[in-house]
């Protein structure tokens, strides 16, 4: 329905976490739920970055398949009532009612699973609960619509902010390690070092 990364991450244990799973169309679905099975995956969690309608079309379809609610920041909760609404105004209808959040996640959380850790990074102003998630170890992020290849978020839908968007990714995000993978919600992947020498919103 509207081009979005989603991303299943696992370690050697095959313990895994699926995030932004905006999978709208049957054969999504069935390629996600194929990829997790030709890997040997035992998925433990669900993250979503926002809550943002194309970021949580497969949220019904990983609970179940899987048996696991999408964890989100609370912020953001409200866009899971605007869904149908907002879907009508892009002339189509949700199949599904996207459900309520498992889990809430806060700034700082740690989200665990086999041998890997994320750190849920609060980064408010494309939406207000927005999360990045910091791999430290494996010196990547999953940054959602917060940070893309020589972008950032829009912050024009309710809850946006554009000058906290700007400030929040340069005091939280930018001070991380320039050679950080930003792997974003759309588009290719960038580092945190050339965003910091490139990317024309942050100079």
């Amino acid at each position: 329905m509207f081009p979005v990364n989603c991303y299943v991450i696992w370690d050697e244990t095959k313990e895994a976490a699926v995030i932004d799973p905006g999978c709208f169309y049957d054969e999504e679905k069935q390629k996600l739920k194929d990829f997790i099975a030709a890997n040997g995956l035992t998925v433990k969690h669900v993250l979503n970055t926002h809550l943002h309608l194309d970021h949580i079309f497969g949220n019904p379809f990983m609970l179940q398949e899987f048996g696991l609610s999408a964890e989100a920041h609370k912020a953001d909760e409200f866009w899971l009532e605007l869904a149908p609404t907002q879907s009508r105004s892009f002339g189509f209808q949700l199949k599904e009612k996207p459900g309520p959040l498992g889990k809430y996640l806060c700034d700082g959380d740690a989200i665990t699973f086999g041998n890997t850790q994320l750190e849920a990074i609060h980064v408010p102003g494309h939406s207000p609960g927005s999360l990045v998630f910091y791999c430290k170890n494996d010196n990547c992020m999953f940054s959602g619509d917060v940070l893309f290849q020589g972008s950032i978020g829009r912050a024009d839908l309710a809850g946006g902010n554009f000058i906290n968007l700007k400030k929040n990714i340069r005091n939280r995000l930018l001070v991380l390690p320039n050679e950080t993978v930003v792997y974003s919600g759309h588009g290719a992947p960038t580092t945190i070092g050339i965003e910091k020498v490139e990317n024309p919103f942050l100079r």
